[in-house]
């Protein structure tokens, strides 16, 4: 199931958190998600924006993401490519699974593309295990965008099919 994040679930979204950190160390990738982004603050103004999910199930919570539908100010600008298409998109950011069950991304793409059809995302150039995932979803890659704090990310998008 998934649901709007509520403030009572922050502790465990922040679990959550950390267990994907742990597993995107242990496969090489030590530079997202470092001086434990995201925090507490902007998990909690995504869920006053009423922008954060879960995925839960009889046993509790066990992913999470962030999900706007309407322009991103981070990608507005892309470089080395273009973005495919032009018309209004979903983003979705800050995904994350605590390993407890497979398949959180491809759950979070459904309903996202039950809201709106056309998605970008992105992720860091050392998360291989994501961009494989995206690319078995079915997303292109577009180019290079610049998150709010500099760093660079290999932008994604799919389109309608």
């Amino acid at each position: 199931m998934i649901r709007k994040a509520e403030d009572g679930d922050l502790d465990e979204i922040l679990h959550i958190y950390d267990k994907a950190r742990a597993f995107m160390r242990s496969h090489g990738n030590d530079r997202q998600w470092i001086n434990g982004y995201p925090r507490r603050e902007v998990l909690e103004y995504d869920i006053k924006e009423e922008r954060l999910f879960v995925t839960e199930d009889a046993f509790g919570l066990y992913g999470v993401f962030m999900l706007r539908i309407g322009d991103d100010p981070t990608y507005r600008e892309i470089r080395e490519g273009n973005w495919l298409d032009d018309s209004p998109y979903a983003v979705i950011h800050r995904i994350a699974s605590s390993g407890r069950r497979h398949g959180v991304l491809k759950e979070a793409l459904d309903y996202a593309s039950s809201l709106c059809k056309h998605i970008r995302i992105d992720t860091h150039a050392l998360n291989s295990p994501m961009q494989n995932a995206l690319y078995k979803e079915g997303f292109h890659r577009c180019g290079i965008i610049v998150c709010d704090d500099g760093t660079d990310r290999v932008a994604f998008e799919r389109l309608p099919s």
